[in-house]
């Protein structure tokens, strides 16, 4: 298991397009993937579930995957964070 603070650092935080691609990359992967706001848990595979989180750029999240391939479905998730869901800075 895989449970590490993600930050969001897009302009828009996690609106329906940025929602949409992790979403996409998160349904790549067998292993259950989830991020947590408070007490609020998202399933990564499921676009209302990403949304109702309501992250913010700035905003920091709980990252927790588990399964078979937990650990390439980490690093995708990651690196789309990380290059800002393809929108740029």
């Amino acid at each position: 298991m895989i449970n590490e603070p993600i930050t969001i650092q897009n302009k828009l935080g996690l609106h329906t397009r940025a929602a949409a691609k992790l979403v996409a990359t998160a349904a790549k992967f067998e292993s259950q993937i989830q991020l947590v706001r408070n007490d609020h848990i998202a399933d990564c595979k499921s676009i209302m579930s990403v949304i109702l989180l309501g992250a913010t750029k700035g905003m920091t999240l709980q990252l927790i995957i588990t399964g078979a391939d937990e650990f390439e479905a980490h690093d995708a998730i990651v690196n789309l964070v990380n290059n800002h869901f393809g929108e740029g800075g």
